[in-house]
């Protein structure tokens, strides 16, 4: 196969998966004209119609779908085997760009980053700290660290942080008076401190699950926050019922600083992965992730 078609083949498959020549067209260092004249030269060779355009959007068609499903592990493969040519490119360096949020930040960038960076001091790290999720080509990152319910799919995703669990706490001086919640649809009756999501503006909802039955609440309260320091000290003061992870609560739990409710219906789900396109990435950012990668012992 010559290397044109070759690369034009990997081309479609990034407007495919993006939907959109001019973030495809980011992401290959092209310009989106240019893009969008290889695909129509890719389909006049190929006698068959690989993307359906129309003004504000692009779709494979259903020939398009067929061939994305034939290349994509082909360019998977591909990919891996650049990637792994890093280790003979010398010490990584450059700049590395990340997007995250306040809980990463805080539990898996704070105590490893400086470490990573003694360690490195050819690389320097920006990190932007944003709830709200972003377009990593778009916004110019290298990746980004999230939940990772909360990754597209088509990105790489490694593992950085352990399972994770959010909980439901109060003080012992909250319950005092008070019946202890048995089941969610019981927080209506209960004073809650919220969380703001600063992306759609809407309230952070209480997820519970038990026994295969998903139910999100969203209760009501006196204080509503966009950030969870203020959640704490609410909840730690008395003036309410708080849903916070596990992690940062454990030890007020364990001494009786505070008393957790409905912790058959907060099971653990998976925590942070650090993830990015699936393309070549450089040595800094491999160093990275190779510093934050996370396994069970």
């Amino acid at each position: 196969m010559r290397r044109g078609k070759l690369d034009d083949l990997a081309a479609f498959a990034t407007v495919a998966r993006a939907q959109s020549f001019t973030r495809a067209a980011a992401e290959l260092g092209l310009s989106p004209s240019a893009l969008s004249h290889a695909m129509r030269a890719l389909e006049d060779q190929l006698g068959v119609r690989l993307l359906a355009r129309t003004t504000r959007s692009v779709a494979a068609t259903a020939a398009g779908e067929r061939l994305l499903r034939s290349l994509t592990p082909a360019l998977e493969e591909m990919a891996r085997g650049l990637s792994a040519l890093d280790d003979w490119r010398g010490a990584p360096s450059g700049t590395i760009r990340l997007t995250t949020f306040a809980y990463a930040s805080r539990t898996i960038l704070a105590p490893s980053l400086p470490r990573f960076l003694l360690d490195h001091p050819d690389v320097s790290v920006e990190v932007i700290v944003d709830d709200r999720l972003v377009d990593l080509v778009a916004g110019g990152f290298d990746a980004g660290i999230r939940l990772s319910e909360t990754v597209e799919r088509d990105m790489v995703a490694v593992p950085v942080g352990p399972p994770l669990r959010t909980v439901v706490v109060g003080t012992p001086s909250y319950f005092a008076g008070r019946s202890t919640p048995l089941a969610p649809s019981e927080l209506d009756g209960h004073v809650c401190v919220n969380y703001r999501l600063i992306g759609g503006g809407g309230l952070l909802a209480w997820e519970f699950e038990r026994d295969g039955r998903e139910v999100k609440v969203r209760p009501a309260g006196p204080l509503i926050v966009n950030e969870e320091v203020l959640v704490g000290a609410a909840v730690r003061a008395g003036i309410g019922l708080g849903y916070m992870m596990e992690h940062d609560v454990a030890a007020e739990i364990a001494d009786g600083r505070l008393v957790q409710v409905l912790g058959e219906w907060c099971p653990p789900y998976p925590g942070c992965h650090i993830y990015y396109p699936s393309r070549q990435i450089t040595p800094a950012l491999r160093a990275l992730i190779d510093a934050l990668r996370w396994s069970p012992k």
